[in-house]
């Protein structure tokens, strides 16, 4: 079999003009980088808003696993497999970090025969969008020491500077840092610290604004430090709107792709799925609404951190309704969760499959809790049996969930027409009675424990000492109505990673907890969670060259 890049550099794209001549987008409609790829217009945008609503369909999955589970690869099969029944889809995806691309977890384009295309260009550089928030955040943190050293006319207390600069790279050196050594004249010392771009509030921000003006007042509420009184100072207050919002005019347009059988994709922003909502724009979404009678989008890592903050903060937030959500499992990964190695998945184990399939029982149960009709696709790897795949079939079945195979990496959207059958097929029986978990009038430990005890399956949550002063603090400033957006590990429903399946009985942890006041929602940190990863020992930029041909190798 030939590899995700293999695959995507042998493809024959086609013109992004004649990709967007089927959305009914004139030329003039797109800002052209290169060939084959493009941003939409602010007027295109505003022409399009009378237009009715397509369908919105959210594809989501179990815990992620060494195993793999397929959820891009899912969504962009399943994007084909609507073209290959001749229904008009667009697919809305996040924009990949440079950061796992060089690092463990690989691009964000799907792979096999169901990729978005130009792989390259998405997975590196694409159309300078992290490039622009990036240079947006840093700009601002630049003029918050600037205001500092400059005499500090709103009194920020240095030690409560809460603005971190970022970069879009693994990097760990960068976690802690200090600045301002030297003399008197490079600035006042202080501890710092980086996250990754994908962490920046930014980031956050730009995929939850409507339009510029939005996106302005976003800004502008952004929390950057405290006062010696207290009080929170912002973006605002450093008169550093303006200026960013120049840096981010362009990053704020959506970009639109196609996939290897030419469906439209639109990728735009990427925010990190355990420290921000993991979900691309809303200006995408509900573009591609207006577009398209099927819309495909996915939220990041499993359910209990996607779909949930997708359900609770975007949707609520944008006004989003869901039709429906496809929940992506394998084999492999359902055994992994029932205690087999990864070198021994290929082997038939039932013992294994019925003690692990709790953890999809568990995401299944999640998703109806918000009233939106499921479908259970199994990504088909030539090693499961049908005895394994009977077994999950009839189980999902007996929890009121229509179930379908998926072949997409291995056959493109052909692989993938059972699985959009069978969208369509609930799409038409079952109505989506879409609902948020919990409302804006709880208090901030109601919401946690309620996502907690609901969704994680917790038994009760505790809180440091300096949590419980920062939730205090965090209501005594009136940001007790916002959302939460939950930060913990990705690799199980606890805040304990080593916690596979469906784990009971366990208490969470709540060590940390800040306001993201320009995105609109307050971060709970729990376990361990890194806000700007580290490389492996084996990283794979060791894998990654280029020709004097300009041909890239070893990116996947």
């Amino acid at each position: 079999m030939k590899t995700d890049i293999q695959i995507a550099q042998e493809a024959v794209m086609e013109p992004i003009l004649g990709i967007a001549e089927g959305l009914h987008i004139e030329a003039d409609d797109l800002e052209l980088y290169g060939k084959y790829k493009a941003k939409i217009s602010d007027e295109y945008l505003e022409r399009i808003k009378g237009n009715p609503e397509g369908k919105l369909i959210l594809v989501t999955a179990i815990n992620p696993t060494p195993a793999g589970e397929g959820k891009t690869t899912t969504s962009v099969g399943l994007g084909q497999a609507f073209g290959k029944l001749g229904k008009c889809a667009v697919i809305a995806l996040r924009e990949p970090s440079l950061g796992p691309c060089f690092g463990v977890k690989g691009g964000a384009a799907g792979g096999g025969y169901a990729q978005a295309v130009p792989m390259e260009d998405l997975n590196l550089h694409f159309t300078g969008d992290f490039h622009a928030i990036t240079s947006a955040n840093n700009l601002l943190a630049a003029m918050l020491d600037n205001h500092i050293q400059q005499g500090n006319a709103l009194g920020i207390d240095t030690r409560q500077v809460i603005w971190k600069r970022c970069l879009d790279m693994n990097d760990r050196v960068l976690r802690n840092i200090v600045v301002g050594l030297g003399n008197k004249m490079d600035g006042t010392v202080r501890e710092d610290h980086f996250v990754i771009t994908v962490a920046s509030e930014i980031m956050a921000v730009l995929c939850l604004s409507e339009n510029m003006e939005d996106m302005k007042e976003r800004l502008g509420r952004m929390v950057v430090a405290y006062n010696y009184e207290g009080r929170p100072v912002t973006a605002a207050d450093l008169q550093a709107v303006g200026a960013m919002a120049a840096l981010l005019k362009d990053a704020l347009k959506p970009n639109l792709i196609q996939t290897l059988e030419h469906t439209p994709v639109l990728v735009h922003g990427g925010p990190f799925a355990n420290i921000a909502h993991g979900c691309n724009s809303i200006r995408a979404t509900k573009a591609a609404l207006k577009m398209a009678d099927y819309v495909i989008t996915e939220a990041g890592f499993g359910a209990d951190l996607g779909a949930e903050k997708f359900f609770d903060i975007k949707c609520r937030i944008g006004g989003l309704k869901p039709d429906a959500a496809v929940l992506v499992a394998t084999v492999r990964a359902l055994k992994y969760n029932g205690g087999v190695a990864k070198a021994d998945l290929s082997q038939e184990n039932m013992e294994a499959l019925q003690k692990g399939i709790s953890n999809l029982e568990k995401h299944i149960e999640n998703l109806q809790k918000y009233g939106v009709p499921v479908v259970v696709t199994l990504n088909s790897f030539l090693t499961d049996t049908e005895e394994e795949v009977a077994f999950i079939r009839e189980f999902c079945e007996k929890r009121g969930c229509e179930f379908a195979l998926s072949q997409v990496w291995e056959k493109g959207g052909e692989g993938g027409i059972a699985l959009a059958e069978k969208v369509l097929e609930t799409l038409e029986k079952k109505e989506s009675r879409f609902h948020v978990l919990y409302e804006d009038s709880l208090t901030l430990k109601e919401k946690i424990e309620t996502v907690a005890k609901e969704i994680y399956g917790a038994l009760d949550v505790s809180y440091t000492p300096a949590a419980q002063k920062q939730m205090k603090q965090l209501e005594s400033l009136g940001f007790g109505k916002l959302p939460v957006c939950m930060a913990k590990t990705q690799y199980s429903l606890s805040d304990n990673p080593e916690l596979l399946g469906r784990p009971e009985g366990f208490t969470m942890n709540v060590r940390e907890m800040y306001v993201s006041a320009g995105a609109g929602f307050v971060v709970v940190l729990t376990g361990a969670v890194m806000t700007m990863p580290g490389l492996p020992k084996e990283p794979a930029a060791l894998r990654i060259d280029v020709n004097q041909d300009g041909v890239i190798t070893g990116l996947f």
